[in-house]
């Protein structure tokens, strides 16, 4: 591209910048609301109801998602009856079905309605109940041959046939007086059946004789659609639905914790990003600005997308945005740093930075690449929070790879063709090319020393295990099954106090303060309450201490069988991720060890991560989930940009030893690690401080899968390559080498036997 066209393009990008960050506050008039508005919320921001129903059901495979469509009708029916905006039914696994009902306030009240067998019923056209849903047996679509398209056939039990036989006979008499209407709201005619189901009309046919059979047709002119037909025939089927709806997951929250929560986490988020952007102007100057401009744009972008797709913002989707920040300034870290090691090589700012970006290009989309296979596999297999971390995380993996490499190199491209702009010290270089801060020169003997970081991890990794065996790992009620309510009871209450008021129930209950002044509790147990006897325990705290109903600002509960499908999504999730980093390791990289050598270091990483949960009594519970896949992402990410320099040299450097040549490696890319480790604690350290406590527990196993996962990659998996590379060797010169110093000491070791040694 000419330089005209550059200085178009990123006169556009600047005023494009600009106007979405103002749009993003203020809007445009009446016409368009600001980004906070238009942005769709959780219930964990905006307070609300979901629960998660388990469908009691024999049947499987095709029969069973049959029954799962229709339920999932009958409720979508039934929350768009209650007048709920926005509510979402959605079927999760084989047989459940998740409801989340944003802005309810009478919790008990809507689980109820939810979960009551669907009610259908067929009136006649006066209103008199002729049957109910008890005397349908089943209800197919079939082709119409008679008037084209499709009907749609009822089957009848031997009672419901004999009720059915007296209700279109009265119908056909033409002396009903109609006093229903049908679904559009128009009354219907005397001789109609009109079929309810929860009390809203779904259709209502005409009789034209007597019908004294175990089934009957729903016929109209020109016929029924495909799709009309079966959605009637599912609704209809949905009323002789035999499984219950049984309540295994639910949680009740206030717009209190979630609005707060996000103001902090807005707050938070913002500080952080002030740092990571003044620490890459300290280290890279003008080119520091630069990545400034692309990550201000980074973050309008994922916004902005996130509302064009309808994707809604929870907490752990914060969280993923936080960490996708790292990832993002991370791409610029390594184009900038290939770009830096150019010129103090002697090149000039333009050749610098044309081979500078063919260098780091394969890397960023590497490293990026394995991030993304991570997070797809966390969104594939995760539950609904841990979906909202996944998809930001995604949205943000991509977007940072387009801004990194299309934004930035637009820019950079222009600041070394500009006079001003284009010398070493724009570019934060000495003159002689040496870097202006740099976070240290390193010559550390990696592959000599790899036994003593062996140790360290094993001794951890065994401590670890050692309380594994005899203490047990700490989880919480999301794995174990259990209760929790969140209540603000209105003044200072004592722990024992508490305990006491509802010593009746038998909770065994663990209570914690929520609240600096300890008027707000959190109470936790392993039973499993249901939403009637969680409602006991709220009234008899509501008689000793006089709160609101609106106090009470969460309340959830997780089914035992919750917390097993965790544990296995978690163990399926790794493998996935694994398997399928390792073949695209082993694709790019043409060697299984390199991919080996990664896959083993994620295996540390996991173990280590577990130890450290273990040691320190650390509560395992759904964010644990995302801290291991986070663990796998980040650590595989700085691991293949150390491979990827392994990989370079070997081609540039055919006689350099082995391990030389990984230590050199290692080195050449430790502060492009630590540059990255660094910018996502700043972003993260803030949001840990000043956010919720909901939030702060996706923080913990973030921080320490950024921290674990850096160590590896550094210290962990080029040793681990070198061991499996070593008798192979890398290079002829190193293999001969070998073969000499072993032929010498045969030979020695021959002299020795003679007494004639040299």
């Amino acid at each position: 591209m000419k330089t005209g066209r550059r200085k178009v393009f990123a006169v556009l990008i600047i005023l494009l910048l600009i106007a979405s960050w103002t749009v993003s506050f203020t809007g445009i008039g009446d016409k368009f609301e600001n980004l906070g508005k238009q942005l769709k919320y959780g219930l964990d921001i905006n307070g609300g109801v979901y629960v998660l129903l388990e469908a009691d059901s024999k049947e499987t495979g095709t029969e069973l998602t049959a029954i799962m469509n229709q339920t999932k009708s009958v409720l979508e029916n039934r929350v768009n009856a209650m007048g709920i905006s926005e509510a979402q039914v959605s079927i999760e696994g084989t047989n459940r079905i998740r409801v989340e009902m944003p802005g309810v306030e009478n919790a008990e009240e809507a689980i109820e309605q939810i979960g009551r067998t669907a009610q259908l019923q067929f009136f006649l056209a006066d209103g008199t109940l002729a049957l109910t849903g008890e005397g349908i047996s089943d209800s197919q679509i079939a082709t119409d041959t008679q008037n084209g398209g499709y009907k749609i056939t009822i089957d009848f039990t031997a009672e419901g046939s004999d009720l059915f036989a007296d209700a279109t006979e009265k119908a056909f008499s033409g002396e009903v007086q109609p006093s229903m209407t049908d679904e559009s709201g128009n009354v219907v005619q005397n001789t109609a059946i009109v079929i309810a189901l929860d009390d809203e009309v779904i259709s209502a046919p005409t009789v034209n004789e007597k019908i004294n059979s175990r089934s009957c047709e729903i016929t109209r002119p020109g016929g029924f659609s495909e799709t009309e037909a079966s959605q009637l025939s599912a609704l209809i089927r949905g009323g002789a639905l035999p499984a219950n709806l049984t309540e295994i997951n639910s949680s009740v929250q206030t717009a209190t914790i979630g609005a707060n929560a996000l103001q902090l986490s807005v707050k938070a988020g913002a500080i952080g990003l002030g740092l990571v952007m003044i620490i890459m102007l300290i280290i890279y100057g003008a080119l520091g600005f630069v990545a400034d401009i692309a990550l201000l744009l980074y973050i309008q972008l994922v916004l902005w997308i996130m509302v064009a797709m309808g994707s809604v913002l929870t907490l752990p989707g914060i969280a993923g945005i936080i960490l996708s920040i790292g990832m993002a300034v991370d791409s610029n870290v390594i184009i900038f740093t290939r770009i830096r090691e150019e010129i103090a090589k002697g090149k000039s700012v333009r050749v610098a930075v044309d081979m500078g970006y063919k260098a780091a290009l394969g890397t960023v989309v590497d490293s990026q690449t394995t991030t993304l296979v991570a997070a797809f596999v966390l969104y594939l297999f995760g539950t609904t929070s841990v979906k909202g971390f996944a998809l930001t995380l995604m949205i943000g993996t991509v977007m940072s790879v387009i801004t990194a490499v299309f934004i930035t190199q637009l820019f950079v491209n222009l600041m070394a063709e500009s006079k001003t702009f284009g010398t070493n010290s724009m570019f934060g270089t000495k003159e002689d090319g040496s870097p202006k801060v740099k976070l240290g020169s390193f010559n550390i003997k990696f592959i000599e020393n790899r036994r003593k970081f062996y140790a360290v991890s094993l001794a951890v990794i065994i401590v670890g295990l050692g309380f594994m065996a005899f203490r047990g790992l700490n989880y919480g009620i999301d794995f174990t099954g259990g209760t929790m309510m969140q209540i603000e009871l209105g003044k200072e209450a004592s722990i024992d106090e508490v305990k006491e008021t509802i010593a009746d129930f038998d909770l065994n209950p663990t209570i914690v303060y929520a609240s600096d002044n300890n008027s707000q509790i959190i109470i936790r147990t392993i039973k499993d309450l249901k939403s009637a006897e969680r409602q006991e325990v709220v009234d008899k705290l509501q008689e000793k201490y006089g709160f609101d109903d609106s106090d009470v600002l969460a309340s959830e509960v997780f089914g035992p069988t919750v917390g097993k499908d965790l544990r296995n999504n978690a163990i399926k999730s790794i493998l996935i991720a694994a398997a399928c980093m390792l073949i695209y390791i082993r694709f790019r990289f043409k060697d299984w060890k390199y991919g080996l050598a990664a896959v083993a270091g994620l295996a540390h990483d996991v173990l280590v991560a577990l130890s450290i949960y273990a040691i320190f009594r650390i509560t395992i519970n759904n964010p644990f989930i995302a801290g291991i896949l986070t663990v796998v992402g980040y650590s595989i990410n700085d691991t293949i940009v150390v491979f990827d320099r392994i990989r370079e040299n070997t081609k540039f450097f055919k006689r350099k030893q082995s391990v030389e040549l990984i230590d050199t490696s290692i080195n050449q890319t430790l502060s492009r690690s630590l540059m990255t480790s660094l910018t996502t604690f700043v972003v993260m350290v803030p949001l840990f401080i000043m956010a919720s406590s909901e939030l702060r527990s996706f923080l913990i196993p973030l921080i320490i899968g950024v921290f674990v996962g850096t160590y590896s990659s550094i210290f962990l998996c080029s040793p681990i390559f070198y061991e499996l590379t070593k008798k192979d060797g890398i290079s002829k010169y190193e293999d001969n080498k070998a073969k000499a110093d072993k032929a010498r000491k045969k030979a020695n070791k021959r002299r020795d036997d003679e007494g004639i040694r040299l």
